[in-house]
């Protein structure tokens, strides 16, 4: 008796090393896609700036709108950031088809493209904000607001339930799972071929199945990223929000595929930013009954 007793202990203590980590990022959310079971969630009913995860909505509403993707636009001063006066980006002047607009936007996290797609939105601007209201009420979202196209506003707000809504429902685009899972891309930009790469550093790499993804950071909404993978047979759905560095969000990345069974190497990280987190701060919820 006391030996079963024992190894039932045992075992719950293995179980615990195994699926409590905690997470960097301010607030996460793991779940299943097919069962829709929360794997892993931390203050994931809290709104708060989402910055350029912002442009899987924009992709959606524009290309709910059916608009020609080889339609060639413009980027004008109109298209510059006049919030926080970044100034990356595809430079005034140069000319791009739609559809490359949307591969920079999503792949690039290109805020002058994100601009110009709204700014030619059918109604421009105020025509793109409505629509982007009528998304939000069609995808049930209950805590997002979408005050522009690029994640630059800090009024860009969501909670990370509302995220993983945002990630699923664009996972049903082809265009943006295309664009979002390749690691770098050749573009014509005014008719001169250019390269582009991936902010999502993951995608391309062994072990990292990514079907949709998008990086974002501002200073208010920190590190943030979500993805779409499959992992060990199953599709997940990951959202995190407020990493104070791109290495806690990667850190809470290769955590969550270590915990699903992926065998990763180990990460080269700073010692700046090695530390032993408090394990209080995640709510593992892996053994909830599925309903």
């Amino acid at each position: 008796m006391l030996k079963n007793v024992f190894f039932v202990v045992l075992l719950c203590a293995c179980f615990a090393a195994r699926a409590d980590f905690a997470f960097e990022s301010a607030r996460a959310l793991v779940v299943d896609e097919e069962s829709g079971q929360v794997l892993f969630q931390k203050n994931a009913t809290t709104a708060a700036p989402i910055a350029s995860m912002t442009k899987l909505m924009t992709a959606m509403v524009v290309l709910d709108a059916g608009l020609p993707s080889d339609e060639v636009v413009r980027i004008t001063r109109d298209d510059l950031d006049t919030l926080k006066h970044t100034t990356s980006g595809v430079p005034v002047g140069a000319l791009i088809q739609r559809g490359d607009l949307l591969l920079l936007a999503l792949m690039s996290s290109d805020n002058h493209a994100a601009a110009a797609l709204a700014r030619t939105f059918p109604g421009g601007h105020a025509g793109f904000q409505e629509a982007a209201r009528r998304k939000i009420e069609a995808l049930q979202l209950e805590d997002t607001v979408i005050d522009e196209p690029t994640g630059l506003s800090p009024h860009n707000r969501a909670t990370a339930h509302d995220m993983v809504r945002i990630l699923k429902a664009a996972s049903a685009y082809p265009e943006i799972e295309s664009a979002t899972s390749r690691a770098q891309q050749t573009i014509h930009v005014s008719g001169r071929p250019q390269l582009f790469r991936n902010t999502n550093a993951l995608v391309g790499r062994p072990g990292w199945d990514i079907m949709v993804s998008k990086t974002g950071f501002t200073r208010e909404a920190g590190r943030c990223l979500t993805m779409r993978l499959t992992a060990a047979g199953r599709r997940i759905l990951i959202v995190l929000m407020g990493a104070i560095d791109s290495w806690e969000r990667t850190i809470d990345a290769h955590n969550i595929q270590r915990w699903l069974g992926v065998p990763l190497p180990d990460l080269a990280i700073p010692k700046a930013r090695t530390r032993t987190p408090a394990l209080r701060h995640v709510r593992h919820v892996g053994a909830r009954k599925r309903r």
